[in-house]
């Protein structure tokens, strides 16, 4: 696949994944979000064997795990998008908790419970 091809698939992929304006977002970061798009996007979650819901509960449980705070308000909305549901979501947290720890599930609870909120809002 040439880089335009694999750019332009990553592109669509995150689209897909987050909606536009992440895509913006992504973008204005130059080159990095040219790697973000292509690498992340274009390659890794392009692949066949999980779905994006599949997808969406690993990077999930991953940013608990990490306390990559800034990041889990966009994978929580993409994760309903996907089709789970908030208690399921409430679930892969409770479950990141039995190894990354308490206070990481406490902040992505509270998170979960924002987004929640803007969903109920809407």
């Amino acid at each position: 696949m040439s880089e335009d091809t694999r750019y332009e698939h990553g592109r669509e992929r995150l689209r897909e994944v987050h909606g536009d304006r992440s895509l913006a977002m992504v973008e204005s970061l130059g080159d990095l979000g040219r790697l973000i798009v292509e690498f992340a996007y274009g390659d890794v979650y392009s692949r066949p064997a999980l779905s994006t819901r599949e997808r969406q509960i690993a990077s999930v449980a991953a940013l608990v795990a990490t306390g990559r705070s800034s990041q889990l308000p966009v994978h929580l909305r993409s994760a309903l998008k996907a089709g789970l549901t908030h208690e399921q979501l409430q679930e892969v947290i409770i479950q990141t908790a039995t190894i990354a720890g308490f206070p990481p599930a406490m902040n992505a609870w509270s998170t979960l419970k924002t987004i929640s909120g803007e969903r109920e809002d809407a």
